[in-house]
């Protein structure tokens, strides 16, 4: 199996190589600055490191790079800073995902390659009556005028919900929410979801970047589980976060 991940020096999308690696998977990634990468990973084989901003790539190039990939993965976000909050591009993750999709597309592989999006809790699936309070509506209401990244996050989810869609016979999708993401060195127990199970806003959980990693590689690597959520926005919790709320209820009643 070939699998091409963009955003892989990031934080979350590292630990989604490391899983795949483990696998002993064909890999492919997409850095700006290969030189920040591990040793380790320049020195395996299974691992194609290509040197290149995505959105600069051209069409063709696009078309070459994922040719053969039975999955493709995007982990890609802003950078916490103002240039990478404010700063172009500002539609990133949106943009990614249409010109995957499109070079996907225009391969016409012979069975439908998966594409798994990393997105967010605060991203309502509106396939679904996923409902939130007053409150909440308020505050994500803000975001979108405030901050950028989450408008992204939305649109290149409505993309693939709406656009690509549930029919099509070249891309299947699923997009997988994390909670409040916290770093962590070993994979633990989490739970998943077809929708939040608390507020993202006001009574956030916690998600390990290496349990995302973790889902999405078990995505991609097993029928089975793709067949479960393809076409949907799980959400992934810690499983010790799900315990705390547990508490908390618990002391309130």
């Amino acid at each position: 199996m070939t699998v091409l991940v963009v955003g892989a020096s990031g934080a979350t999308g590292s630990k989604l190589v490391e899983q795949l690696l483990i696998k002993e998977y064909e890999v492919k990634v997409i850095v700006r600055s290969p030189e920040k990468l591990p040793e380790s990973w320049k020195a395996n084989e299974n691992l194609q490191i290509i040197s290149a901003s995505i959105l600069e790539l051209s069409d063709t190039e696009m078309s070459v790079i994922t040719s053969g990939c039975n999955a493709v993965a995007s982990c890609l976000g802003h950078n916490l800073t103002w240039k990478g909050v404010y700063g172009e591009p500002r539609r990133l993750v949106t943009d990614a995902t249409k010109r995957l999709c499109d070079a996907i597309k225009s391969n016409n592989a012979q069975s439908p390659t998966k594409f798994v999006l990393m997105n967010t809790t605060g991203n309502r699936n509106r396939d679904l009556n996923e409902t939130i309070s007053f409150a909440e509506k308020c505050v994500v209401g803000l975001l979108r005028i405030v901050l950028p990244p989450h408008v992204d996050n939305e649109k290149a989810a409505d993309y693939l919900r709406t656009q690509i869609g549930q029919n099509n016979k070249q891309i299947e999708w699923v997009i997988v929410r994390p909670d409040g993401l916290i770093n962590d060195d070993k994979v633990s127990d989490y739970e998943i979801y077809p929708s939040p199970i608390r507020s993202a806003i006001f009574n956030a959980g916690k998600t390990s970047r290496i349990n995302v990693g973790h889902f999405m590689m078990k995505l991609i690597s097993n029928a089975s589980l793709w067949i479960t959520w393809k076409g949907q926005m799980p959400v992934i919790y810690n499983k010790s976060s799900l315990i705390e709320k547990n508490i908390e209820v618990s002391k309130k009643n």
